[in-house]
């Protein structure tokens, strides 16, 4: 990586100086790179990120070069935990080394003052447009652990396939009284998993339940979209044992963001089942892709996903700090 002072007409600058006006060109620009890469209009995202940056309180950095904004960082803390939600710097803005390097260098001001932040224990990135390995010295250099994951994509112009649920439970379209149940479901499917060291939300009920409502009720993950979403439900008691949340990412791209089936409900075909009744209800409606992301080394989901016919569109990282990991 290029020293700071090697990157000639290049400053870094505290994010909350610049207004959204400023960071627009960037973003716009961004928006592009994520449709091309990852056929995913971030533009919903990126307009929420700018009304966060007009209030003037969200943490990061900006990269100026000749006076004008061509990178930024930033962050999001949930108590003692930062989240960093992205870092891109433009190709077209005339620098001396590449956007990667500048990005690099963005990265170590705001891991630099994170890590070096009493109140801080730990930090959690996934730079999901970033090609695994891109920043990865970067974070290593700090003490991160790195998760590579993959985002996977099917097709949905292929013959649709039959489904049924499994003997004993029923599928239903997901509905707001569905909220209460699933937070449950999810912190006891993740007991233990592998995700769970990735995503700390996982490892309680209130965390689930903030994960939930950042799905449901945010732009963050696309559109969230319930009537391509599905809940599994035992017939003796009404016992959720499954899930499959979808949001809409473009006009015609939808994206898994959980899915998940209770610890003593698996191997049954369950996980399938789901993901079949969501593709037929997103076929009927005219979409023709389906989108997730899932941890390399969860090798039972990645072969669950094979065999349904998901493909890898692209590889990036994710990373986790721990003061005193």
């Amino acid at each position: 990586m290029a020293a700071l002072s090697e990157i000639a007409d290049v400053q870094i600058l505290d994010l909350r100086h610049f207004s959204a006006r400023e960071l627009r060109p960037v973003l716009e620009e961004e928006s592009r790179m994520w449709s091309k890469l990852l056929r995913w209009d971030y533009r919903s995202s990126a307009e929420l990120l700018l009304q966060y940056l007009d209030s003037r309180v969200l943490p990061g950095y900006v990269a100026l070069h000749q006076g004008r904004v061509c990178g930024y960082v930033f962050c999001v803390y949930e108590g003692a935990k930062a989240v960093i939600g992205d870092v891109f710097v433009s190709a077209y803005a005339g620098l001396a080394e590449a956007p990667a390097a500048v990005e690099d260098i963005l990265l170590e001001h705001l891991l630099e003052t994170l890590t070096h932040s009493p109140g801080t224990d730990r930090i959690e990135a996934q730079l999901l447009p970033h090609r695994s390995g891109t920043h990865s010295d970067v974070f290593l250099r700090r003490g991160f652990r790195i998760y590579p994951r993959l985002f996977l994509e099917v097709a949905l112009s292929r013959p649709e396939a039959a489904w049924a649920a499994p003997h004993g439970i029923t599928i239903h379209s997901w509905s707001d009284d569905d909220f209460s149940a699933a937070g449950p479901l999810i912190s006891s499917a993740y007991s233990g998993h592998l995700d769970s060291l990735i995503n700390d939300q996982y490892r309680s009920l209130t965390g689930s339940l903030r994960f939930l409502h950042n799905i449901v009720r945010f732009p963050g993950c696309g559109l969230f979209d319930p009537a391509s979403s599905f809940i599994a439900l035992r017939n003796d008691g009404g016992e959720p044992v499954g899930l499959v949340l979808c949001s809409k990412v473009s006009e015609q791209v939808a994206h898994v963001t959980q899915l998940c089936v209770a610890q003593n409900a698996r191997h049954y075909g369950l996980g399938s089942s789901l993901l079949r009744a969501a593709e037929s209800n997103l076929r009927r409606r005219g979409f023709d892709a389906l989108t997730l992301t899932v941890t390399e080394a969860n090798e039972n989901a990645v072969a669950l996903y094979r065999r349904f016919g998901f493909e890898e569109r692209h590889r990036f990282d994710a990373m986790v700090w721990e003061r005193d990991q």
